[in-house]
């Protein structure tokens, strides 16, 4: 009975802040053998996640309009930016999935100064606009995104400077102003960017990094794989954490459970950094689950907090290792199939009257 009013009372900005120092410890540790030459790479994507279907709930973050009233779930959309090296989340943002700003390009420029000088970004095909691409430029980020899938159809190697086989500069002009945006913001943004675009793995992928010579397509193709590693990141805080779906009936408790989440994930990261470092392997190579289950039966066990202690934890975190499986390829399909349970295709109150008056349907055979 006391837990909910003390939750109430733990501000969110201190929890975020907490997020984004632990990542910034995490970061802090990383040797120069964990970086891509020397330098930070990061990962963005997105993500949504659905909550209790609740009145203050649906207002603030209302379910798909292709659902019926009643028949679906508040949902939010998730943008984090992930550190490659440690796994930790830099920074995230959120809003509802539907509406201006709302969408992962909104939500990116949200979080934008969370990115430093020299870093690398890598992320979809979602963030590769023009007003981003030159924000990074101006800003000293280097880039590899794939291909706005609009742009696809259009591509001409033969156009441009070319660098090599199905690789070339290119020059993006500034389009019109979007809704967004402020007059004085797209005056200053450059009248033309310059654009490495490439194709590579199957893929076309564009850079910010030019020069064919110090980063070959075969450096970027490898670079970019990399990017999956969010995704993976999703699934450990999702799936393993248990954010798939949130519990809290109030918008406000909604975000203070999100960054509760990140909170907890970063702590694991940071505990797998330090395994790392102790037993001179990369964060990548540990298991993030079964980190999680040896730190819950460790403090089960109530075992005294000692340099020796935590020593032996590092060791056995360390032991389970995470092979390294590029260009894998897996259906997306389960085997084991669902129960054999209908849809709520109407209201709960309607189905209930529909029950009542002509009994529960029968079985799927």
């Amino acid at each position: 009975m006391r837990i909910a009013p003390a939750r109430k009372r733990l501000p969110t900005q201190m929890v975020s802040e907490l997020v984004k120092r632990t990542a910034e410890r995490a970061c802090e540790q990383l040797p120069h053998q964990w970086k891509w030459r020397g330098r930070r790479v990061c990962l963005v994507d997105g993500t949504t996640v659905t909550m209790p279907d609740t009145q203050e709930n649906q207002a603030k973050y209302p379910q798909s309009g292709a659902q019926k009233e009643g028949l679906g779930f508040p949902t939010f959309r998730v943008v984090g930016i992930t550190c490659l090296a440690s796994g930790a989340i830099l920074n995230a943002a959120y809003s509802k999935t539907k509406g201006k700003g709302t969408t992962e390009q909104g939500l990116i420029r949200d979080i934008s100064s969370t990115l430093n000088q020299d870093d690398v970004l890598l992320g979809d095909a979602f963030y590769s606009t023009y007003f981003f691409l030159a924000w990074l430029i101006e800003n000293g980020v280097d880039a590899v995104f794939e291909q706005h899938g609009s742009r696809k159809q259009v591509t001409d190697f033969q156009t441009g400077q070319r660098l090599g086989h199905r690789d070339h500069l290119v020059r993006y002009c500034k389009p019109k102003k979007p809704s967004w945006m402020l007059d004085e913001e797209y005056a200053r943004a450059p009248e033309s960017i310059t654009i490495r675009k490439l194709k590579a793995g199957g893929k076309i992928l564009i850079t910010t990094m030019l020069c064919a010579k110090k980063t070959s397509k075969g450096i970027l193709k490898d670079l970019y794989k990399k990017r999956w590693n969010i995704e993976l990141d999703f699934r450990d805080i999702k799936t393993t954490l248990g954010m798939e779906t949130l519990s809290c009936r109030t918008p406000e408790m909604i975000e203070k459970e999100l960054w509760v989440y990140l909170l907890a994930y970063n702590i694991i990261r940071l505990l797998m950094a330090q395994a790392a470092l102790l037993n001179q392997l990369l964060p990548r190579n540990i298991s993030f689950k079964h980190t999680v289950q040896l730190w819950l039966s460790w403090l089960q066990q109530e075992v005294q907090i000692s340099t020796e202690n935590i020593v032996q934890l590092s060791a056995l975190i360390a032991q389970n290792r995470v092979g390294n499986r590029p260009g894998r390829v897996e259906p997306r399909a389960v085997k084991r199939r669902p129960k054999p349970m209908p849809l709520l295709t109407k209201r709960r109150e309607l189905a209930r009257a529909d029950i009542v008056k002509n009994g529960h349907a029968k079985k799927l055979k």
